[in-house]
């Protein structure tokens, strides 16, 4: 994504439109999902489809294929760290949100991801920062702002 569309998607983000906050989300999500091209992108959803048919082997097989195959994709990561998320492995969770930091910063999906992931090993100042920074991209995701304070109250 060129520098400037990426500068004006993030300004959209804080809009107090939520038209444009909506857009600009829709965006994110479709260039992350096609960093690496539609075959990128249905092979996520393939995963995606795999696990909620509850075929877990498979799912993580496709996810870890890609990353193996393109470890700078940034969605595979992210898409990893769900899946263990869900089945509880939130340590390896930690670290694939990191992994998508590391290559967009910006991720406020991962940074939502890794604040639920700390609150569940009981990181909680750990996820009350994760969650921070998803709302200084995102401010208007009042979730991010309930987890604060649902971490809060466990200190």
């Amino acid at each position: 994504m060129d520098p400037a569309r990426l500068k004006q998607l993030l300004a959209n983000l804080k809009s107090e439109d939520a038209a444009l906050r909506d857009q600009a989300t829709s965006e994110f999500w479709h260039q992350w999902f096609h960093q690496k091209g539609a075959r990128g992108a249905e092979r996520l959803l393939e995963s995606q489809a795999l696990l909620e048919a509850g075929r877990l082997n498979e799912a993580g097989s496709i996810l870890d294929e890609l990353i193996a195959a393109q470890p700078d994709f940034a969605e595979a990561w992210n898409r990893r760290a769900v899946f263990h998320y869900l089945q509880g492995q939130y340590e390896t969770a930690i670290l694939d949100c990191q992994k998508v930091l590391a290559l967009i910063p910006h991720h406020f999906g991962a940074l939502h991801g890794l604040g639920l992931c700390q609150a569940a090993v009981g990181n909680h100042l750990a996820a009350i920062q994760a969650f921070r920074q998803a709302l200084a991209v995102q401010p208007y995701a009042l979730i991010n702002q309930k987890l604060i304070l649902e971490c809060t109250a466990q200190l």
